[in-house]
């Protein structure tokens, strides 16, 4: 735990911020809707900087409830809950961190921080490599950069293509033509990563498990055999969904079986 660092404003906390709200003793819900998102989170961040993981981590939440997040804001709460020995908590606070910024590696390193720290250990299937590259490629960058990459490629194909077309020099026409065909791969690579990062973030369809322990059945009802059991802050993929109260789940390393609802929290 002790590599674990909080986010953003540079730690110089205000701390005369959160002495006012400590000294007049108001409530940390009522003082937020006073206070910009900014402002809050410096709150939340004193907090935590004075090892008030508990308060800090209620803070957190508030933030997320009423005024938005970030992956900061889930980074840091994710870091109060490593503090409070909650790994089941921290890692699904790490895992919607890394949703929003998937480039971010000390998001995934304090993950598998907590990941070393829970019951189950599992080994995932081997991938065939491209498989790999291309989820490599796709979490280099967060949605907005991958956005904002594709823009400037596409100008940068149009340009080459006007090169192409009106200007006369023979060797400026081929630089405008290679320009041109790169920018154009680069575009729709970029276009293919940010649509791939929307669909996670649009189709949750991973969760944690926040039981201690849970026994995975071969069907749908409290009678049916039970197939193994998995433990707290193991990752798992919805696979139907379709159930009042069960989901099939499916393990990283390919297990599946049924699970009540309540056991779990998706991403």
């Amino acid at each position: 735990g002790d590599r674990l660092k909080v986010r953003g404003d540079r730690l110089k906390v205000k701390v005369i911020l959160l002495l006012t709200f400590l000294l007049v003793g108001e409530l940390v819900e009522p003082s937020l809707s006073t206070l910009s998102f900014a402002q809050s989170k410096s709150l939340a961040d004193s907090l935590y900087a004075s090892e008030d993981y508990s308060r800090a981590a209620e803070t957190y939440l508030q933030i997320i409830e009423t005024q938005g997040t970030s992956p900061d804001v889930y980074y840091n709460l994710g870091n109060c809950y490593y503090k409070l020995d909650d790994m089941s908590h921290a890692i699904l606070s790490y895992e919607r961190a890394h949703l929003l910024d998937p480039s971010d590696a000390a998001i995934m390193e304090n993950l598998a921080l907590a990941r070393g720290k829970t019951a189950d250990r599992v080994t995932p299937p081997s991938e065939l490599f491209f498989v790999t590259w291309w989820r490599n490629l796709v979490n280099s960058l967060a949605i907005d950069s991958w956005l904002i990459l594709a823009l400037i490629t596409f100008a940068i194909f149009l340009i080459g293509l006007l090169v192409y077309a009106f200007v006369p020099s023979s060797i400026l026409r081929r630089v405008g033509v290679c320009s041109s065909l790169l920018a154009f791969v680069i575009t729709i690579l970029s276009i293919l990563s940010a649509f791939s990062q929307y669909r996670l973030l649009t189709h949750r369809n991973y969760a944690i498990v926040m039981s201690s322990a849970v026994n995975v059945k071969s069907t749908p009802s409290e009678g049916s055999t039970d197939l193994f059991i998995i433990h707290e802050g193991s990752k798992v993929e919805i696979m139907d969904d379709t159930m009042t109260d069960w989901f099939e789940v499916k393990l990283e390393e390919g297990k599946q079986g049924w699970i009540p609802t309540s056991a779990i929290e998706v991403i």
